[in-house]
């Protein structure tokens, strides 16, 4: 199966919804522009999931591979994103 494109999804709002294609990317985009206001409290996509930011701990490394092999560096702290499925999606997703 292909990636649904913006222009895909949109359709797909649309038709589902009833509303015009202007009114569903208008939707598409206020749903994206509030889970990039709100991912550092948690934001949950209803029926989806969930996008929440995380901090990793600095750390010390050993290479395996490579020129370096066998030398220790440091791993700088980090802030990533994780976006973790809510379970009905996982079942709808997996079955």
């Amino acid at each position: 199966m292909a990636k649904l494109t913006k222009t895909q999804i949109t359709n797909g709002i649309a038709e589902g919804a009833g509303i015009s294609k202007a009114q569903a990317k208008d939707v598409l985009e206020t749903l994206a522009s509030m889970a990039h206001a709100n991912a550092r409290d948690g934001f949950t996509i209803p029926g989806i999931g969930k996008v929440s930011v995380r901090q990793t701990k600095a750390r010390e490394m050993v290479m395996r591979f490579g020129p370096r092999e066998g030398e220790t560096i440091q791993v700088e702290a980090k802030t990533k994103l994780k976006f973790t499925f809510l379970k009905v999606a996982k079942e709808a997703i997996l079955s």
